[in-house]
């Protein structure tokens, strides 16, 4: 039987985590350490991806904020031998208006989607680096391209990670460690429900996890899920500010 594959997902109960979780499992032997808040909920899912046939599925309630509980969380989902891919998946959707009324809220829309999942990269890339391999795959969001009015403190949340990943990749060049960039556009999963309520069009969670799990296994530096958002993206980063600032998004 072949080594299963070690795989570390920080904010495994997210939607999106767990759907890939899913297709990971159903793919090859892997075992499975999910970092998370909730116990209950991940413990919930680590029962559902033993079902799906993973070889193993622990749960890990980790610190996500501050050097120090970083650490001690890296250093512990490490234990049981150094991963073979660490998905970074962790985040809230803030509200922009409550970040502009309240500081304490713009900081924790900040350190939570921006500062928290830099530092988890930072902390996992340490031992594939030391080694000469691995996947790092860390998701930012469409967001991060340009900031909006409607949701800056979460896009410059993204635009640290969106930077701060590709110096990772820049730095990886040339050894056997892959750092991979997720770009996400809306996505229908809990964080957006309210979003869907407002009739936002959501591309399924499956869809945009299938994305992933495909890019991942690529090697690929940016992975935007649809794929549509590459394109999207790129119109909305060149258009003239003249023009952009007449845009209400």
């Amino acid at each position: 039987m072949p080594t299963p594959l070690r795989i570390v997902i920080v904010g495994a109960t997210s939607s999106i985590a767990e759907h890939c979780a899913r297709l990971w499992a159903a793919r090859a032997p892997t075992s499975f350490v999910l970092v998370a808040r909730d116990a209950d909920r991940a413990e919930r899912i680590a029962a559902d991806l033993r079902v799906r046939g993973a070889t193993q599925a622990s749960v890990l309630v980790g610190g996500f904020v501050g050097a120090e509980a970083i650490a001690d969380t890296v250093r512990r989902a490490s234990e049981a031998g150094p991963p073979d891919l660490v998905l970074i998946a962790h985040g809230t959707l803030p509200d922009q208006a409550r970040c502009q009324d309240a500081l304490d809220a713009c900081e924790d829309a900040l350190v939570v989607n921006g500062v928290s999942p830099a530092m988890f990269a930072e902390g996992f890339a340490a031992a594939m680096f030391a080694r000469g391999a691995g996947t790092l795959v860390v998701v930012g969001s469409v967001a991060g391209d340009r900031g909006r009015r409607s949701n800056y403190a979460y896009g410059a949340a993204k635009g640290l990670v969106t930077r701060y990943v590709q110096g990772l990749q820049h730095r990886s060049a040339g050894t056997g460690v892959r750092v991979v960039l997720v770009k996400p556009g809306p996505t229908d999963t809990p964080m957006t429900a309210h979003l869907r309520g407002a009739g936002a069009k959501l591309a399924p969670v499956e869809d945009v996890a299938r994305d992933i799990v495909e890019g991942a296994a690529k090697g690929r530096a940016t992975v935007y899920a649809p794929g549509k958002w590459a394109l999207i993206m790129m119109v909305i980063r060149h258009l003239p500010r003249v023009v952009f600032d007449r845009m209400n998004i």
